[in-house]
């Protein structure tokens, strides 16, 4: 896990999350992959910081480009 995201039994059933948050993860890309905007998120979503929603988005780039190597 990163600095932004967490993952706890206890929170949403161990599903990742923006740290401090319940917002899943995967919400993020589901806003992405429906059209949304970044700045269309974190108006839904406001406890998610701005570097969280980046650094999530930095660390799928860099796992996709990992197994693309």
């Amino acid at each position: 896990m990163t600095h932004a995201i967490t993952r706890d039994p206890e929170t949403m059933h161990g599903v990742p999350v923006f740290r401090g948050t319940r917002v899943p993860v995967q919400t993020l890309f589901e806003y992405l992959e429906g059209g949304d905007t970044l700045e269309d998120f974190l108006l839904g979503f406001p406890t998610v910081q701005r570097v969280q929603a980046m650094e999530a988005l930095e660390e799928a780039r860099k796992l996709l480009l990992a197994r693309a190597s």
